[in-house]
């Protein structure tokens, strides 16, 4: 793409453009766009996007985005505290979430054990784990579904948090194989996710 006619304009471009999936023909019309609205409302999507930084929280239980300190899901009364689904990521939550089967807690990894990616155990929410099963903070926990990735990295992950609650003696489980071999659960359809967690079965070495 040629230079711009205006700085502003390039380092505003240059910005859009780090986006995920964004490049710079795309991150032009979408700068484009944003120089033809409205003053207020390129303000309010700014503040937006600060907000994400300085308001957003981790819930202080299982790590889920949350605009409190502890997210909605962690605080209800409704929800079964003596289970507790492990997910990659805050996308997993909201997939099992969508499928309307689940009644369970969570705990958000934030990622799979990968070395080729330069992710380690310490880089993951795999000791916090540990220690709401060891302790019963803040719940008792009698039930862990392991639902991350059907990929080698999530395998290997499943077996190292497998491994380390084998003390405790609490019950860890699997999703069905309803999910694809290779598949995240974001991209898994709500009948086919559900299904895999009513169906959930016992983990095995």
């Amino acid at each position: 793409m040629t230079d711009l006619p205006s700085k502003i304009l390039q380092t505003a471009v240059d910005q859009l453009a780090t986006l995920p999936g964004v490049g710079k023909r795309s991150a032009l019309r979408y700068a484009l766009f944003l120089l033809g609205r409205d003053e207020g409302s390129v303000r309010d999507l700014a503040d937006a996007m600060v907000r994400l930084k300085t308001d957003l929280h981790r819930c202080r239980h299982c790590h889920n985005l949350s605009d409190t300190e502890i997210c909605p899901i962690c605080a209800s009364e409704k929800r079964q505290r003596g289970l507790v689904c492990v997910v990659e990521n805050v996308q997993d939550v909201m997939a099992i979430e969508n499928t309307q089967q689940y009644r369970g807690l969570y705990h958000v990894l934030g990622g799979v054990i990968s070395p080729i990616d330069g992710i380690g155990v310490h880089d993951l929410e795999i000791a916090s784990l540990v220690d709401r099963v060891a302790t019963g903070n803040p719940y008792a926990v009698d039930e862990v579904i392991l639902a991350l990735p059907t990929t080698m990295e999530g395998d290997t992950t499943n077996y190292y948090i497998n491994r380390l609650l084998q003390p405790y003696g609490v019950r860890v489980t699997t999703l069905a194989r309803g999910v694809a071999v290779g598949d995240s659960l974001e991209y898994a359809d709500e009948i086919t996710l559900g299904r895999s967690i009513a169906n959930r079965i016992p983990f095995e070495q």
